[in-house]
């Protein structure tokens, strides 16, 4: 049987989209191994149809993390038998990209982000710099790349000059299941999943909320932004409109969403991962028939016209997105039409669909050798 190691720099309790490709990896009869890292709260692994690994590292973030966790995977990975090298963004592309030429064997390159362009590196110059040195260097060498959307693979595609395919971040069809919990009608729930972190427009969804009546902004995830989110919290008197989660296992979010009245999903324009990106949120509201408000970025747009589940704004504003959601709340008509609309996307827009343009893409690979 092949064995495929799969490598991301994160804790992979909470990792639904590499849970996803490893899972269907495993069903298409390949032994999958999943690699991440060992924090200490990480909770136990549950038990999934394929392997996993985490590797403790001294160092929690920053640059010496990073050399840290490289150094530790290029020997573990050296160390295993592997067949194919699945490498998720940067952060881990040099020890598969190392390890599978010794090896001779593939290396899969999965860019979930522009690794170089997100805001934390932007604004550090030199460091974006060493990213796209290491992004130059290994790219182009890698047999197969992947990416979230037509946006990303096409300017990335440009830019290191090899074909990126496209295989959606987007969750399992949940078209069977039925509202768990009755429709509140106060408070109004508004919901963020994601990480806490720059550039997710955080602060102008807190800010936004000191306009809206009844409601609560609950925001599911944690990040570098927490203490500076509740401080915010704290100094705009907004303790009782504002609920903070922290990160939740994969089923316990799909229940929370199920409670919401209304998604959000407001990144800043802050270099092009952000600008064509394609959130896994914006799916999972779709899942769950949930209206969601999103900046008219250029995927979304692609989407909405396809079908009309997003309410889409111009800018993070205050008084735009407190008109996104008084519009979502006062007409019944336009909330209902995107949660209908939201319940036909859901049956196209799923993993049992995208996973075959994976399955496609690795099965070439080892057909070629």
């Amino acid at each position: 049987m092949k064995h495929i190691f799969c490598s991301v720099t994160n804790d992979i309790t909470y990792d639904r989209r590499m849970q996803r490709i490893c899972g269907s990896l495993a069903k298409a009869d390949y032994e999958v191994t999943l690699v991440g890292r060992k924090r200490k709260n990480s909770k136990p692994l549950t038990i999934q149809n394929f392997n996993t690994h985490r590797l403790n590292c001294f160092f929690e973030a920053g640059k010496l993390f990073y050399l840290e966790y490289n150094l530790r995977l290029f020997f573990y990975l050296l160390s295993q038998k592997v067949h194919l090298f699945y490498a998720v963004d940067l952060d881990t592309i040099l020890p598969n990209y190392l390890v599978s030429k010794w090896k001779r064997k593939p290396c899969v390159y999965d860019a979930h982000e522009y690794f170089s362009e997100t805001p934390e590196v932007i604004r550090r110059p030199f460091t974006q710099k060493v990213w796209e040195i290491l992004a130059y260097f290994c790219i182009p060498k890698m047999d197969y790349c992947i990416t979230v959307g037509s946006g990303l693979a096409e300017i990335m595609g440009k830019r290191y000059g090899v074909a990126f395919n496209v295989v959606r971040n987007v969750p399992f069809s949940r078209s069977k299941e039925r509202r768990q919990y009755a429709k509140r009608t106060s408070p109004t729930i508004l919901l963020y999943q994601g990480m806490l972190n720059e550039g997710r427009g955080l602060e102008a969804m807190i800010e936004a909320m000191k306009g809206i009546g009844q409601a609560e902004l609950w925001l599911v995830g944690e990040g570098d932004l927490l203490e500076e989110l509740r401080n915010l919290v704290k100094q705009k008197e907004l303790e009782h409109k504002v609920k903070f989660l922290g990160f939740v296992l994969p089923n316990e979010l799909q229940n929370i969403t199920l409670q919401a009245d209304i998604g959000l999903n407001l990144l800043e324009n802050k270099g092009w991962s952000y600008y064509y990106s394609l959130a896994n949120k914006a799916f999972d509201y779709v899942q769950a028939h949930l209206p969601s408000i999103h900046i008219n970025f250029p995927e979304y747009e692609k989407l909405n016209q396809e079908y009309e589940v997003f309410c889409l704004i111009d800018n993070l504003e205050k008084q735009s997105i407190q008109n996104a959601i008084h519009r979502l709340l006062k007409d019944q008509s336009y909330y209902n039409e995107l949660r209908n609309n939201c319940r036909k996307a859901a049956l196209k827009w799923c993993w049992e669909k995208e996973e075959k343009r994976l399955l496609d893409g690795i099965n070439r690979l080892f057909s070629e050798e």
